[in-house]
């Protein structure tokens, strides 16, 4: 007995010892709090009132909220009271703006997800693009709201983003028109397979519901006829909601199962989610599509399905954002979009691909592959962390030619189209023939003209030569570089014959019979769909990749 009373007396002796260093820790913290701020208030005021140049009090706080929260990462942000009104546009997905979706890599504001059908698309926009203006103002520094601030308006309006290509490193400038945009959860819907026993489902965003939709969809198809495979397209998903992305994960996990973790500084930000429903389409075989504009939720869905060999990713390497935002509400209607936690898939392994840590702060460094660590599916196959999520089996979308990229961002296509169907009386016209002819006239008629960096090589030759020889030969020799390079520049446009067709039969269709009937030609051609449905029809394959 006396020794237990002396084992009691010390455990309590230690938990008292550890809660007091504890409430030190804490004291000192709230202490070190006071204190910078007392002196942060004394410069404040000093400035403000007694500055050579009058400033305004409310800029001067901004931008100083605004300089310390770049020190952290691109995602904490002060929304200011006049921002809010824009947040909750943004959050009901309604709103006027041209369709894109953009985050950070390294210091770089990039496109994570053109919304399809929408101005940024249809001019030819591209995940990974690099945003470097808007309407004149540099994007370089701005913040993530802010762009959108910039982006977003009355519909009818214009707004001029500067994009430059990184597979390319040509800088283009895009005038595009806002338009009303709703955005939906589920944007599309098709039954594939020589049975038609196979159901593709691409989810744009996890919103409110999303979860709802999915399962009422599935059970929908379920009823209506066989359902043996399922492809969900997360392609371009920019993410949403974390608890939509839970129950998403639910419906095909048995119960009692951790989909997701998250881990952050103070306790209450650690949390793991637990499957809880029945697993009502525990067996169905599940392929996810997958590519670079796949971010965060769809990441969480991704990553959750793969570590529980659920599902077989197809594709290419997500986006790579596993940092979580809660908002705060802040003193006169202002709020604070905080970074509190990170995501971990089932396996433990985080998916964010950029260290803010460290003395880069909000800019950020790639994780380097030397770092990326090693972890254990379900079914003991090695999947790595730090580069978002890898798929199971890659597949590439294919790069357009300088010509073909040119007609996508003019929008020529879409307004060729236009035009022809304009001068059709007929409700539901065909595509009239020699239309490939037809459109390269409308090109000479427009003076449609494209550059390539061979003109800008070309260019500065020029220019060098015009400023240093009077050497006529040059001048020759340059002005046959020239007839060469329009001559090879025209041979490109007839050797794009199969793309422009193409794109003219989806604009046609879209214009005449909806986007949804487009969507269904368009999956005919999809590299992705092709092989997810091969893949789907051949069982020992598809396991065999879940069970190596």
């Amino acid at each position: 007995m006396k020794l237990r009373s002396k084992l009691l007396y010390a455990t309590l002796v230690v938990a008292f010892l550890f809660s007091s260093v504890a409430l030190v820790q804490t004291g000192d913290l709230y202490f070190q709090i006071k204190k910078q701020l007392t002196i942060f208030g004394d410069v404040y005021k000093e400035v403000a009132t007694l500055y050579v140049d009058e400033v305004s009090p409310e800029k001067l706080m901004k931008s100083s909220i605004d300089a310390m929260l770049q020190k952290l990462d691109p995602y904490t942000v002060f929304i200011a009271e006049g921002e809010q009104q824009d947040m909750e546009i943004l959050s009901t997905g309604s709103y006027g703006g041209v369709g894109i979706e953009v985050g950070f890599r390294g210091d770089d504001i990039v496109v994570i997800a053109p919304m399809e059908g929408y101005a940024a698309d249809r001019a030819g926009i591209r995940p990974g693009d690099i945003l470097k203006a808007i309407n004149g103002v540099s994007a370089e520094g701005l913040a993530i709201e802010e762009v959108q601030e910039l982006t977003i308006g009355d519909t009818g309006t214009t707004v001029k983003l500067l994009i430059q290509r990184p597979s390319t490193n040509r800088t283009t400038s895009y005038e595009l028109e806002r338009e009303r945009i709703e955005v939906k959860n589920i944007s599309f819907t098709e039954r594939l397979g020589e049975n038609n026993d196979l159901l593709y489902l691409q989810l744009s965003r996890f919103g409110q519901q999303s979860g709802e939709e999915v399962r009422e969809l599935l059970l929908n198809s379920r009823e209506e006829d066989h359902l043996n495979g399922l492809i969900l397209d997360l392609r371009n998903n920019p993410g949403g909601l974390l608890n939509e992305a839970v129950e998403i994960i639910d419906k095909f996990i048995e119960p009692g199962v951790t989909v997701v973790e998250t881990q952050g500084r103070m306790e209450e930000q650690n949390g793991a989610y637990v499957s809880e429903e029945p697993a009502i389409f525990d067996d169905l075989p599940v392929i996810i599509l997958m590519n670079r504009g796949s971010a965060s939720a769809s990441e969480v869905v991704a990553g959750a399905l793969q570590d529980l060999d659920r599902a077989v990713i197809i594709g290419e390497s997500s986006f790579g954002k596993g940092l979580v935002q809660t908002i705060r509400p802040l003193s006169y209607n202002t709020s604070l979009k905080l970074t509190v936690s990170k995501y971990l898939t089932p396996s433990g392994r985080s998916i964010q691909s950029v260290d803010y840590a460290g003395e880069n702060g909000g800019i950020g460094s790639q994780i380097p592959d030397s770092l990326r660590r090693p972890f254990k599916t379900k079914n003991g196959r090695t999947v790595f962390d730090g580069q978002g999520i890898d798929p199971d089996v890659v597949v590439n979308d294919s790069l357009e030619s300088e010509a073909e990229i040119s007609l996508l961002q003019s929008n020529h296509i879409f307004f060729f189209v236009n035009e022809k169907l304009a001068a059709i009386d007929d409700e539901s016209p065909e595509l009239p023939p020699n239309i490939f002819d037809q459109f390269v006239d409308y090109l000479n008629e427009q003076n449609f003209e494209y550059s390539t960096p061979a003109d800008e090589y070309i260019n500065e030759l020029e220019t060098y030569v015009e400023q240093s020889s009077n050497n006529d030969r040059i001048r020759e020799d340059i002005s046959n570089l020239k007839r060469s390079l329009s001559q090879q520049k025209q041979q490109e446009i007839l050797s794009s014959k199969n793309f422009i067709e193409n794109s003219i039969e989806k604009e046609w269709i879209s214009q005449v019979h909806g986007r949804d009937e487009r969507n269904r030609i368009s999956l005919q051609e999809d590299g992705y769909v092709r092989k997810a449905v091969e893949l789907l029809l051949d069982n020992d394959s598809y396991q065999s990749i879940l069970k190596p």
